[in-house]
């Protein structure tokens, strides 16, 4: 088996592992990328910080490790986009994030054809997506050069290609999601018409090589981050699902290698295209999980995210928070929600709101969990999940109390660079299965649900009242 280095460039860091062919890590180093987030609802990243990070991090790693790489895989953010010249690679704008919702305006615009969009694409319009930030750069930002998302950025300065994945392009709005190709249609449609656009590559496929860490090493392996987690938590039938606790909370669900639409607001996209043949997903999202984590470190209610379980308190006497801090996704779809405390007294404190924040993100992965049941035609019977946030035994047990499934936490912190690895592995090893590719694994720990299911049924009731009440007071104003 092969030694791999994984990049995972994610939202608030990048992480590189390198593994070798006994899934032994070898080497880890982790860099920190903060984003930007400014008044009117934009995120940013500086594209040149998101490139040192994949350079420094990953030398780092292969150092550590002390050890030749057979290949390089680097799992995206997937819908992270900017401008950039193909010539000289130097950026011509920004990174606009995914949590980014300054594309309002321009969604709010093709509102008439978001039936059409969503029958070819499987996804929602919403700012969320690709394309929409793309639209936003070239109306508000520049005209020159590219406009792509990370990943290709990233990929040209390591190996000179323009080139994505078939996951990633999935996440676009402009890409048929039955065969996992760019629309014509839909590019005019968003003012994308006469832009180059990378070539659209599998899973499995070595898309060039670098020899930005030792050697000349083939590049292969790409994938979307949350794809790559479901890849690497065995995820390979349809039915099942997981949930990675990072910069949001993602929830996906394998639908098989059938490109069915969902009909309860999620997203459908592309698992990963491999061996062939593509398989797909259903997905929900809750975009603030740790960033939310992070703000209420920033109002100094916690130090930071390892006192969460020490701060909470045993019960919240009556709080909610609806994690709305970037808007509020599937089943809403409502770019413009603000986030919300209800139910506070005088007897409130940080305790109390801690909780409160993290029964919060539960309760939107529980809805989430039932709307992929509500697709899939029969309820789920398990949920595996994995991130940094899945340290935290409360919130860990309130994802159990709420969704009353059993809650397996995969044992390692790098789900997603793993799953990148299970890709490159098959990229280089053509006859390898796929399943064989992915390392077998058991829970480092299950949560079982505490909570009877009328009482989880009682909270999660006043927990999306407090949503429609979030909802009404935008709609009103």
């Amino acid at each position: 088996m092969t030694t791999v280095l994984a990049i995972d460039q994610g939202t608030s860091g990048t992480k590189a592992v390198v593994v070798d062919g006994d899934d032994t890590v070898l080497g880890l180093a982790e860099l920190p990328v903060r984003p930007a987030y400014l008044p009117g609802g934009g995120v940013e990243q500086d594209p040149r910080e998101l490139l040192d990070s994949v350079l420094d991090a990953g030398r780092r790693a292969v150092e550590q490790a002390g050890v030749p790489i057979d290949a390089v895989t680097l799992a995206n953010q997937g819908e992270t986009v900017l401008a950039w010249d193909p010539a000289t690679g130097e950026p011509l704008s920004p990174a606009i994030v995914w949590q980014d919702r300054r594309s309002e305006g321009l969604c709010a615009e093709l509102a008439g054809h978001a039936g059409r969009i969503a029958e070819v694409t499987g996804l929602v319009l919403d700012p969320y997506f690709s394309a929409p930030k793309m639209a936003w750069l070239r109306r508000n930002v520049t005209a020159e050069g590219v406009v792509t998302t990370s990943d290709s950025w990233l990929v040209h300065h390591l190996t000179g290609e323009f080139v994505t994945d078939a996951a990633t392009a999935s996440r676009s709005l402009v890409t048929r999601l039955d065969d996992a190709e760019w629309d014509a249609g839909l590019l005019d449609l968003f003012g994308l018409g006469g832009e180059r656009l990378p070539r659209i590559a599998s899973c499995d496929e070595v898309v060039g090589h670098t020899t930005a860490f030792g050697g000349n090493v083939p590049v292969a392996g790409l994938v979307v981050d949350q794809q790559a987690a479901l890849l690497a938590q065995n995820c390979l039938t349809a039915g099942q699902a997981k949930c990675t606790f990072g910069t949001g909370a993602f929830l996906l669900a394998n639908t098989g290698t059938s490109a069915a639409r969902s009909t309860a607001g999620l997203a459908a996209s592309v698992a990963w295209r491999a061996r062939g043949e593509t398989s797909y997903c259903l997905d929900g999202q809750v975009y603030t999980a740790a960033s939310a984590v992070r703000w209420i470190q920033d109002l100094g209610l916690v130090r930071d995210a390892a006192d969460l379980d020490a701060v909470a308190a045993d019960d919240a006497e009556g709080v909610m928070f609806v994690p709305a801090l970037a808007g509020l996704a599937a089943p809403w779809w409502r770019p413009d929600a603000r986030a919300a405390f209800t139910g506070m007294t005088l007897s409130t404190g940080p305790r109390h709101l801690v909780l409160a924040v993290l029964q919060g993100i539960a309760a939107q992965v529980a809805g989430l969990g039932d709307l992929v049941a509500a697709d899939l035609g029969r309820p789920l019977t398990a949920l595996c999940v994995d991130g940094g946030l899945t340290r935290s035994r409360v919130l860990m047990q309130a994802v159990a109390d709420l969704t009353q499934l059993p809650i397996g936490v995969y044992p390692s912190q790098h789900a997603t660079p793993l799953g990148a690895v299970a890709l490159a592995r098959a990229a280089l090893n053509p006859s390898l299965p796929l399943r064989e590719a992915v390392p077998a694994w058991e829970p480092a720990m299950t949560y079982e649900p505490r909570w009877s299911a009328d009482r989880a049924a009682g909270f999660r009731s006043r927990w999306e009242n407090a949503v429609a009440g979030v909802l009404a007071r935008e709609g009103n104003q």
